[in-house]
């Protein structure tokens, strides 16, 4: 799915965000107009800027606008996006989705070896702190849940709790995921601060690899992270946090898997939710495949192991990432269809499944990087 599109700006002097609208007479509070082939003949005045496909003498529309822009398909009514000063428009919230984040900062202090967005060693903090600063409020306020990612979000620091304390504001009925790995949580300070802000709808997902810290340490490639983690989620604990562990399956943390199960199980056991994720192939990983990669049908039996010891121990546990069709059937009640719909294909052999709305799917990095053993059901399936 396209989430940026491009032209030539004209007096784009900052970033502009605002929602997009086709009607000329809905100017709203300073919404953003497409006029895709036509300018409109009645007054322009309200609207914050014009995009528009049309090659366009700038001195025409006397306004911020961008012309030239490729393509308007992806954008709704009501759609959030962020004018850059290049031209680029990036979509920031799609009003028909339910699966909605914030990318905080791609700054990052761990380096994993999967890695599907690789952090870039850049201070993007100010820019993208000043575009959430503009969007936060104009979010609809039945926004069902949003998410948190980077990079390494609470690396913005005081900026982190900012942006999240405006979210409680303007969003108190919103379920907040923050994707972290928790190590700047090793700060009895830092966890206080979040305290602080009583955000009983935040849910922190924390990927832990390993019992054996030096397993973990080298998966993030970061020495001494195992330990800063498990510190971090302590404190968040004491801090009442609600708290989700993160497994990635791959060569390097499936064989201590069952062990990682039980380590959660007594050192853990006031974690929320733990989540055994199929890997995606994107970022660090295809460069790393050979270390990584194993076919999701030869590690079940491992997967059942740990996912099934956790649930008879009374533990919240579910599976993501992964198809039904590789899985044996008593696993099934802990799948979900947890790959965001801007990223989700299904393989033109899934089309005649009998189970393909049931089954998560793939990511679209996965297309030409997949289990063997995908094969469509001729007829429906019970659970």
């Amino acid at each position: 799915m396209l989430l940026k599109t491009r032209g030539t700006p004209f007096l784009i002097e900052k970033p502009i965000v605002s929602s997009v609208t086709r009607n000329p007479y809905d100017a709203g509070s300073g919404r953003i107009l497409i006029a895709e082939y036509t300018l409109p003949s009645v007054s322009i005045a309200d609207f914050r800027a014009i995009l528009t496909a049309l090659p366009i003498n700038t001195h025409q529309v006397d306004k911020p606008s961008v012309y030239s822009v490729g393509t308007f398909d992806h954008l709704v009514e009501g759609d959030i996006v962020v004018i850059n000063t290049d031209g680029t428009i990036n979509t920031l919230y799609r009003i028909n989705s339910y699966q909605n984040f914030l990318l905080f900062t791609e700054r990052c202090n761990s380096n994993c070896l999967m890695c599907s967005q690789p952090p870039k060693d850049r201070d993007d903090t100010g820019y993208l702190f000043d575009i959430y600063n503009q969007l936060i409020p104009l979010i609809p306020k039945d926004c069902i849940e949003l998410g948190i990612t980077g990079g390494e979000p609470t690396l913005l620091g005081a900026r982190y709790f900012s942006l999240l304390e405006q979210i409680k504001c303007h969003l108190p009925d919103t379920e907040i995921h923050c994707l972290t790995n928790g190590r700047s949580f090793a700060s009895r300070h830092f966890s206080e601060q979040l305290e602080k802000l009583d955000l009983q709808r935040l849910m922190l997902g924390i990927p832990l690899y390993s019992d054996y810290y030096q397993i973990h340490d080298y998966i993030v490639q970061a020495q001494g992270a195992f330990y800063q983690t498990v510190e971090g989620i302590y404190n968040l604990a004491l801090s009442n946090q609600r708290i989700e562990v993160r497994i990635v399956l791959h060569k390097q943390s499936l064989p201590r898997l069952v062990k990682l199960s039980k380590f959660i199980y007594k050192n853990l056991p006031f974690v929320e939710h733990i989540a055994f994720m199929g890997l995606e192939f994107q970022g660090y990983t295809p460069h790393n495949i050979n270390n990584l990669w194993i076919d999701p049908a030869m590690y079940m039996n491992e997967l059942g192991e740990a996912v099934e010891y956790l649930s008879q121990m009374g533990m919240n546990v579910s599976i993501y990432n992964s198809q039904l069709c590789v899985m044996p059937r008593h696993l099934w009640k802990y799948n979900k269809k947890s790959i965001s719909d801007w990223k989700n294909i299904y393989l033109s052999k899934c089309e005649k499944c009998q189970m393909i709305e049931a089954c998560g799917g793939l990511f679209a990095s996965c297309e030409k990087m997949h289990s063997e053993y995908i094969t469509p059901f001729m007829e429906r399936v019970e659970f």
